[in-house]
């Protein structure tokens, strides 16, 4: 079991920076690849970024691709975004799965309770 907790969303004027962080916790929590997925009413989840669980591999999406920076440090996961544009705004979701990197929410096995991040113009 590995449990996933999100901090650090919040409401930011559009060209602005946020930090998001995941703490997991569990026996091989270390061992896990580490995502980060957002939602809107409007969409269906989808990926953003993703870290192997050495940290060696990462996976963005093109929409964030030079804005967004994922990162791990033991069980903490970060997502450093800048240059936040109006159609950043959703809920962030922390998500992990055993050893190596997915695109697809499916494939991950944990998820945290998700973080809102609201970016106006």
């Amino acid at each position: 079991q590995v449990l996933l907790a999100e901090s650090g969303g919040g409401l930011v004027q559009a060209g602005g920076s946020l930090r998001l962080s995941c703490a997991a916790s569990g026996r091989t929590a270390s061992t896990y690849a580490m995502g980060w997925f957002r939602q809107t009413p409007e969409k269906e989840r989808e990926f953003v970024a993703a870290i192997s669980w050495n940290g060696a591999s990462t996976n963005y999406a093109d929409s964030v691709k030079g804005r967004f920076t994922i990162s791990k440090d033991n069980d903490n996961m970060y997502l450093q975004m800048n240059s936040l544009k109006p159609e950043d705004t959703a809920v962030y979701y922390c998500a992990a799965r055993p050893w190596s990197v997915r695109v697809h929410h499916g494939e991950y096995d944990y998820w945290g309770q998700g973080t809102r991040v609201t970016v106006s113009s």
